[in-house]
């Protein structure tokens, strides 16, 4: 693969840096690119996407941490995540300001978010904040499972980040481990393999690629390789829209 080239004019600081930067400088301005990158659990988007974020100065958010939140929320409250009315009261009262990623990491967390994340009701609650969140100057990176197809379906560029299931089970037990939970492959695996299948097939915003989405297999890919890989994809798309 070639060297990345970043784009013209690109800021070396650090990314929290350029982002004020952008958002003292542009406050007027439009925004300039909307990024959606899709995909199941463990397939690489999140990383991807912090990344991508940072090299081309824009917002990043990982939607599928607000729904952890309301998971969360409906678990510290004493309810089952299949609770519907508690889990769109908790969606309707979420304040992203107040997450604490860590805790939303954790295993049991991740297993009850998908389940509420499956209730209709508590997508339309927290659509609006993610379109809005997408339109903010001067850009921004989503990634989640129906960014392309429901939150920005007019995104620039949509990538659908996939891997096999056993290397996605075997990251996901790795990174487990090195938070030190315990996780066994077999046992992440088979959690794995429900979540997909819970995800693809329910009625409100399955998981599956936009029409126009470019796929990105990072099976056989390290996090550095699958990065550039995003940003030539990203700047294909950019440099044939402007050759159109």
């Amino acid at each position: 693969m070639p060297p990345f080239d970043p784009p013209p004019g690109y800021d070396w600081s650090p990314s929290d840096d350029r982002t004020e930067k952008h958002s003292q400088d542009t406050h007027d301005a439009q925004v300039t690119m909307i990024i959606a990158i899709d995909g199941p659990a463990a397939s690489g988007k999140g990383t991807i996407a912090k990344q991508v974020a940072g090299i081309y100065g824009l917002h990043h958010l990982d939607t599928g941490l607000i729904y952890r939140a309301v998971a969360k929320a409906v678990l510290d409250a004493g309810h089952s995540p299949d609770n519907v009315r508690e889990a769109i009261d908790a969606a309707i009262a979420l304040n992203p300001r107040k997450f604490e990623e860590a805790a939303l990491k954790a295993q049991v967390i991740t297993e009850a978010a998908s389940v509420v994340a499956a209730i209709p009701e508590v997508r339309q609650a927290l659509m609006n904040y993610q379109r809005e969140f997408a339109t903010r100057p001067p850009g921004a990176v989503l990634d989640g499972r129906d960014i392309g197809t429901v939150i920005a379906p007019g995104a620039d560029v949509k990538l659908f980040v996939v891997a096999t299931p056993e290397v996605r089970a075997a990251r996901r037990t790795r990174e487990l481990l090195a938070r030190g939970e315990p996780a066994d492959e077999q046992e992440v695996l088979a959690d794995l393999l429900r979540r997909d299948e819970r995800d693809s097939r329910r009625t409100a915003a399955p998981l599956k690629p936009a029409p126009d989405a470019h796929l990105l297999d990072t099976t056989h890919l390290g996090i550095d390789a699958a990065f550039r890989a995003a940003v030539d994809i990203i700047e294909a798309v950019r440099t044939g829209r402007k050759r159109g």
